[in-house]
């Protein structure tokens, strides 16, 4: 069912805007590869934030009808639905440059379910609730689906934060915290300086989005302005407060076991495996490990090597 209005809206505004070329052509290469399959491509992470791809990775999610249309392998199809998603790697010539892209591969059914409430793991709405491109999407009601999706991602996130956060409190503070408890949930350590400069790469869109979302909750909300600014008082019980604090515990400790999963996975399916993870957890957890060479022709003895230098070096903290 969609979303209110004055939500999709807000949602519908800052999806549709430009894409710069870069973009576009790894996403033309993308729906030459996948044709028919793919539903919509959207753009998101540090790239959309800066709008520069040089010298980084482009961050990616491919929204497909079923995961046996894109991977005819079954045994990756079904780790792709038992485990979502499945990430692989792409780069294109561009102009005169290599364009690099990671992008994951997630069924658009999976997307919807992911960004509700009904999805425990912040893994997707936690992802989604933050500013995001659409590149390409198949039709008009493709669309709307998205919006409804995105939408709903920013309730499930705010709704799942909102006990977590001092009353009163302003939307920055809000999203600072959301952004550390779902960070915290994966295999990542962002520093609170990073926190912040997320929200103020575009603190228009979670000011206005925060205050929509807010009048939509069941959560009892007092909106206040002063000088321009917002400030917002809720009114929660201690006993959902302890609730929705057992419930990140939780969070945190699945979420580190499933993005082990993940990164196991990415053997699979990332040229360069082993590189790709050492990379991923050098930039999600600051920690570095180092591999000798020889290891690296051995994928699963060279991960256990990882994984356990990482636990040595307090990265699962």
């Amino acid at each position: 069912m969609p979303i209110e209005t004055p939500l999709t809206d807000q949602i519908h505004r800052h999806i549709l805007q430009p894409v710069p070329p870069a973009i576009k052509t790894l996403s033309d290469a993308l729906l030459a590869n996948y044709g028919k399959a793919i539903e919509a491509i959207l753009f998101y992470g540090s790239c959309l934030r800066t709008g520069e791809d040089r010298g980084g990775l482009v961050d990616l999610y491919v929204l497909v009808d079923r995961y046996r249309a894109v991977e005819p392998r079954r045994f990756l199809a079904a780790l792709n639905k038992l485990l979502p998603p499945n990430v692989f790697y792409i780069e294109v010539p561009f102009e005169d440059r290599t364009v690099r892209a990671k992008y994951a591969v997630l069924s658009l059914t999976d997307f919807t379910h992911g960004t509700s409430k009904r999805w425990f793991h912040s893994y997707i709405w936690g992802r989604f609730a933050q500013p995001v491109g659409l590149i390409y999407a198949r039709n008009d009601q493709i669309v709307r689906r998205i919006q409804s999706a995105l939408a709903q991602a920013v309730l499930t996130f705010i709704a799942r934060v909102l006990p977590r956060v001092p009353s009163p409190f302003t939307a920055r503070d809000l999203w600072r915290q959301g952004l550390r408890l779902s960070y915290r949930a994966e295999l990542r350590a962002e520093q609170p300086e990073k926190l912040v400069r997320l929200f103020e790469a575009t603190p228009d869109y979670y000011e206005n989005i925060t205050r929509t979302a807010l009048e939509l909750l069941s959560f009892p909300v007092d909106i206040q302005q002063k000088d321009g600014a917002y400030r917002y008082t809720t009114a929660i019980s201690d006993r959902s407060r302890r609730i929705s604090r057992v419930d990140w515990m939780v969070r945190f400790w699945q979420g580190k076991l499933l993005s082990i999963l993940r990164l196991l996975k990415g053997l699979l399916t990332f040229r360069g495996g082993v590189n790709y993870i050492l990379w991923k957890i050098e930039r999600q957890s600051g920690v570095k490990i180092e591999v000798p060479p020889r290891l690296k022709r051995y994928p699963l003895v060279a991960t256990c090597v990882i994984f356990w230098r990482l636990y040595r070096q307090g990265a699962y903290r």
